[in-house]
């Protein structure tokens, strides 16, 4: 057994990452962490924090999860009122300790630690130029291209050298950076990652999904808007937009999957949207069937919107283990489906002699999806009709999400009959691209979609498609 084949998740789109920030509370790191916790969903390879004391910066950072880097001890050691903190999945750079996050560096100006969630199309370039000008990198992050163009920057004041910096990089990023004297928050002119803004009392909190303030019982005040920073000082909240204008592409798959259920992202209601999801593809996909299941947990809220919408009970004929990390051990004596299994089982009880429609989120390789149909089989289901909530992806993200290169996506390669029959299902339908824009929250077109068709709201320059290796793009 090789030992990605046993992962928890070997056939979703992972998680990019999360940041928090908090201004003027005396317990700066313990709500960071809190804030981290709530949000391990959006990264598990490693976590950190930095605070500030007005003298000092003090960091603790580590592999693995929330809970299991910051213990009572090491939270003690970040002293201030002012903090940043960050959730790691990589999505450029590899999965070790010196790519943990926040960077921190002593320069010039003084102190500066940054938390980044994005991804930078232009990083490797802009990398190679500084590094001929002497820069040395400490990290393989892409982030850290960032911190070397602030160093760099002949602007006389930091935050001017923050603002010719940001407006160097091309492509995703929501930002915190921590300064000897202030927080700053920013968030990419095209507003692809998720950024909020909230109070505690009279701190300030930021923090990629809203589900972090409901935890540090912070009031939710508004989004970070696209092009937006803001400076948090003792003097208070100012804001900026030092961006050119652009037309918002904001990532749709937040709704889809990536933030929790209980989250507002972009000013909505995600488990709310996954519903509305679910009943249109219900309208766009009725089959005749005696049961509607989820693949649990993310199809959850999209399943009970289809079977309103169809008007077909819900039952939860998908058990997920909640408490699976990674197993790379397979017993000697072959197991069915085992690879699954560790994570989700079947009930029989519930799908024996059914016809059974199970709604899924998406689907990527395809190999999940096949083995989750020949499970509910061989639970006793009579008929599997698999039904996704989003359009088929045929394109990777270069935004912030780790996706498999674009011959690895069953959807680019393979026609929706074929996905079938690799998948084994008595029938599967998408939800179309129009009812999905249709049913997402607000104006559809405020949406980024380039995984489904693949028109990404940054055109690249001939030198990103060769670092990208888009070499079949036209």
């Amino acid at each position: 057994m090789s030992e990605t084949s046993a992962f928890i998740t070997p056939d979703k789109f992972h998680d990019e990452c999360a940041v928090v920030g908090v201004y003027g509370h005396k317990e700066a790191a313990n709500l960071a962490y809190l804030g981290l916790y709530a949000l391990q969903h959006r990264g598990q390879e490693s976590s950190g924090i930095v605070s500030n004391d007005g003298e000092q910066f003090h960091w603790e950072k580590g592999m693995g999860l929330v809970a299991d880097v910051f213990t009572r001890d090491r939270l003690k050691r970040l002293s201030g009122r002012s903090a940043i903190g960050h959730n790691r999945y990589s999505t450029a750079g590899s999965s070790e300790l010196k790519n943990a996050q926040p960077l921190v560096v002593n320069f010039a100006f003084g102190n500066l630690a940054l938390a980044h969630n994005g991804n930078l199309i232009n990083a490797q370039m802009l990398r190679n130029e500084l590094e001929a000008y002497g820069a040395i990198f400490q990290s393989s992050s892409d982030s850290e291209v960032i911190i070397h163009l602030i160093a760099q920057s002949k602007e006389s004041l930091l935050l001017d050298r923050i603002f010719d910096a940001l407006n160097q990089v091309r492509g995703a990023f929501s930002i915190t950076l921590l300064t000897d004297t202030g927080l700053i928050a920013a968030r990419d002119p095209w507003g692809f990652r998720p950024l909020c803004l909230g109070r505690i009392k009279d701190a300030w909190v930021v923090a990629s999904e809203t589900c972090a303030f409901d935890l540090i019982g912070a009031e939710t005040i508004r989004d970070i808007e696209p092009g937006e920073l803001i400076l948090l000082d003792d003097k208070d909240l100012h804001t900026y937009h030092p961006f050119p204008k652009v037309k918002p592409a904001m990532c749709i798959f937040e709704h889809i999957y990536f933030a929790r259920p209980d989250s507002k992202i972009y000013g909505n209601n995600v488990y709310a949207a996954r519903k509305a999801l679910g009943r249109q593809l219900a309208k766009e996909s009725h089959v005749p069937a005696d049961i509607v299941i989820a693949v649990p947990d993310s199809g959850m809220p999209a399943a009970l919107g289809y079977a309103e919408g169809a008007h077909i009970p819900f039952e939860q004929g998908l058990i997920r283990n909640h408490y699976v990390g990674r197993t790379f051990i397979e017993p000697e004596q072959r197991i069915r489906h085992f690879g699954v299994k560790v994570k989700l089982n079947a009930v029989p009880e519930i799908l024996e002699g059914k016809r059974v429609v199970v709604v899924d989120d998406s689907i990527v390789r395809g190999t999940t999806s096949r083995k989750i149909v020949k499970m509910l089989r061989h639970a006793g289901a009579k008929e599997v009709h698999m039904r996704i909530s989003s359009p088929p992806v045929i394109s990777p993200c270069f935004y912030g999400i780790d996706t498999p290169t674009k011959k690895e996506l069953i959807g680019s390669t393979h026609s929706i009959e074929e996905i079938r029959k690799y998948i084994t299902a008595d029938s599967l339908a998408y939800l179309s691209l129009e009812g999905l824009l249709a049913a997402a929250p607000g104006n559809g077109e405020r949406y980024c979609n380039a995984c489904f068709t693949e028109n990404y709201p940054i055109p690249f320059t001939k030198a990103e498609e060769l670092q990208l290796g888009l070499f079949d793009r036209p």
